[in-house]
């Protein structure tokens, strides 16, 4: 069987695989609005969803990697959670939420539903920031789903630091959607909080996956390197991580 992605914007993909239909991070409001991230920090949607949620087929569970930030749960993703079977977040995130499935990084769960293979999925660490900048940016997840065609691997919105270079040690990636973007913030001058261009080649080539998918590097103000800087750095990469590398067209199924 394959994995179909459609990307919807931002950081909101559907994943289909093995007969199951899973969401991450849903993003549907229109563009305009200004969202406040905390701590003298916001920004500006630019751009709206490439498909409507009335458009989207049964979801089967949603993949929340972090629900404080309104660029990963706006108000109608919020309100896309109410009738969703299952949703899988951060151990924090379930708590604020009042529902979903916590998972600590590399704790696993098991989604069942007739007629479908079992589907485990294991949280990944993720650190929104710098050092020391969890306490601040809250608590995020990365999660693996172990498909028949291998592991897809969605990063969260994480700089790349240890926790994230554990994944390649410990788990054989098959497709990785990993959140880009470059975010900055003038209250905090040059410190990132999602990776670079050069680190999705430094994480692509650790990993080697057969397929690298961009997300989450345009749509909204705070994001400091969308295409055009992934697309730099990948040629200075090597072909084989270059060869590794699929962008999406927004709202058309793709299968990968």
């Amino acid at each position: 069987m394959t994995t179909t992605l459609t990307h919807i914007g931002g950081p909101t993909v559907l994943i289909e695989v093995d007969g199951w239909r899973l969401l991450t991070d849903p993003t549907f409001d229109p563009p305009g609005k200004r969202y406040a991230f905390g701590w003298g920090t916001s920004s500006v949607k630019v751009a709206g969803p490439a498909v409507a949620v009335a458009g989207l087929p049964p979801i089967d569970a949603v993949l929340l990697t972090h629900d404080h930030h309104g660029d990963n749960l706006d108000t109608a993703g919020r309100a896309l959670l109410a009738g969703v079977p299952e949703v899988v977040t951060t151990v924090a995130g379930a708590r604020r939420l009042g529902t979903g499935r916590g998972l600590a990084p590399w704790a696993t769960t098991r989604l069942d539903k007739p007629g479908l293979p079992p589907l485990e999925i294991t949280a990944t660490p993720a650190r929104h920031g710098p050092p020391l900048s969890r306490p601040i940016t809250g608590e995020v997840a990365g999660f693996a789903l172990h498909t028949s065609t291998g592991v897809v691997w969605v990063s969260g919105d994480t700089v790349l630091y240890p926790g994230v270079r554990e994944v390649a040690s410990r788990l054989d990636v098959d497709v990785a959607l990993l959140h880009l973007g470059g975010v900055r913030f003038p209250v905090s001058g040059p410190l990132r909080y999602t990776m670079t261009g050069a680190q999705a080649v430094e994480l692509t080539a650790l990993l080697k996956p057969r397929v690298a998918v961009p997300v989450h590097y345009e749509g909204w103000q705070h994001f400091r390197e969308g295409r055009p800087g992934v697309e730099a750095a990948l040629a200075n990469a090597t072909a084989d991580v270059r060869d590794r590398f699929r962008w999406l067209e927004p709202g058309v199924p793709t299968a990968v």
